[in-house]
């Protein structure tokens, strides 16, 4: 263990620095568990400054604390969430088909914002050292046998031993891995979010409800006794986020009021929600299978690699247990090859199995299935214990394939 608390390879790894590109989630907390592992890491963030209030509300699983707990960072977010350990799930007439009042033996999800996540990790990277370079976005990269260097939009560049994408769905360290590439799917819904005051629809505290129909809604009361709500637009022709921000907030509420007439509760939520209490989120997406997280000196992390859409409830907490098994990988291993290609065995099955999941989700909420589809998904308790239980060993070796 070395004096500033950093654990090395312990095979004399030979990655000793690396480039983060993209300061959203992913980055900081994939810097920091290379910063336990003995590797000095910088993140690259293409804005000119940290991307503060972006977003909608997320939560956290246990799972995701317990991998922040892992590299020293689930004290910067424990006390900034909302505890949300209970499910319902119903139909949209108001017909409840499961409950969970979750685990005992685990913490309860955290409930935040986004933009609340995102500034307490960026901050606890910042006090542990690591350094962030904003304005840079990344145009291309070249790699020697000694290294890789990044190349940025604004002419100037910088060289390290690997380079990590954890430039988000929309990755262009994805394209420069493999120009063949899949994008983000589209789920056939346009999220949107907001805060209903005096609805009269229940939600007991820390809990959060689920109502599935020819509409979907979730909702559960926050800190303030509001109800804070999700619902999806079906559509298969969505706006690009450019005319999605042109239509005036009062022009979708009233579009989603029409298509939830008759929601149980989505009909209430809405009808008690102010236009400059919604949120247009965008389209619900995720990442498809991407066939090559790596090649060379550059790897995915996060989003970049396996984005699950928001109905996984996991998008946060994988990208975090991504970013500490990457670094277990790169601690471990003599060369980025062995590091990134145990790090995928070791990732892709779990973070494809979740995506698969959200996928059958989405095409409830879009319309494209069944209720029945929806009360056939397993109970909250059989999906939740795989996911809520997974655990990542750091003082474990990691072998090569």
């Amino acid at each position: 263990m070395s004096d500033n608390g950093t654990q090395g390879g312990r095979g004399g790894a030979a990655v000793r620095t690396a480039l983060v590109i993209g300061g959203g989630l992913a980055g900081p907390v994939t810097a920091l568990a290379l910063r336990k592992a003995g590797i000095t890491a910088t993140v690259h963030e293409a804005y000119p400054a940290a991307a503060d209030g972006v977003g909608a509300w997320l939560a956290l699983a246990p799972n995701g604390l317990a991998a922040l707990r892992t590299i020293g960072a689930d004290k910067a977010v424990e006390a900034l969430g909302q505890p949300v350990p209970g499910t319902v799930m119903a139909d949209g007439a108001g017909h409840r088909f499961a409950a969970f009042d979750g685990f005992a033996e685990l913490p309860p999800s955290l409930a935040m914002p986004r933009a609340t996540l995102y500034r307490a990790l960026t901050d606890h990277a910042a006090d542990q050292g690591i350094p962030f370079a904003y304005g840079k976005r990344l145009v291309g990269a070249e790699e020697t046998p000694e290294g890789v260097t990044a190349r940025f939009s604004d002419g100037t560049s910088a060289t390290a031993d690997i380079l990590i994408g954890a430039d988000g769905i929309r990755s262009t360290v994805r394209t420069l891995i493999d120009p063949q590439a899949p994008g983000p799917e589209y789920g056939g819904v346009l999220s949107f979010g907001g805060y209903a005051t005096d609805s009269g629809v229940e939600a007991e505290p820390g809990t959060m409800y689920f109502a599935f129909g020819r509409t979907f809604t979730g909702h559960w009361r926050g800190p303030d006794g509001r109800l804070i709500w999700f619902a999806g637009l079906p559509t298969d022709t969505p706006p690009d986020p450019a005319d999605l921000a042109r239509v005036p907030a009062a022009e979708w509420l009233a579009a989603l009021r029409e298509a939830y007439a008759g929601h149980v509760p989505g009909e209430r939520l809405l009808q008690h929600t102010d236009p400059d209490q919604l949120m247009a989120v965008g389209r619900m997406e995720r990442m498809p299978s991407v066939p090559h997280w790596h090649r060379g000196r550059m790897v995915l992390v996060g989003d970049a690699a396996h984005a699950p859409s928001s109905s996984s409830g996991q998008g946060a907490s994988l990208a975090i247990e991504s970013a500490v098994e990457l670094a277990r990988c790169l601690r471990d291993l003599p060369t980025p090859a062995e590091a990134f290609s145990a790090y995928v065995g070791l990732r892709r099955e779990r973070v494809e199995a979740v995506g698969r999941n959200a996928a059958a989700a989405n095409k409830v909420k879009a319309g494209k299935s069944d209720l029945e589809a929806a009360a056939a998904f397993p109970t909250p308790e059989q999906m939740f214990r795989p996911l809520h239980f997974h655990r990542i060993d750091w003082a474990e070796t990691v072998a090569g394939n």
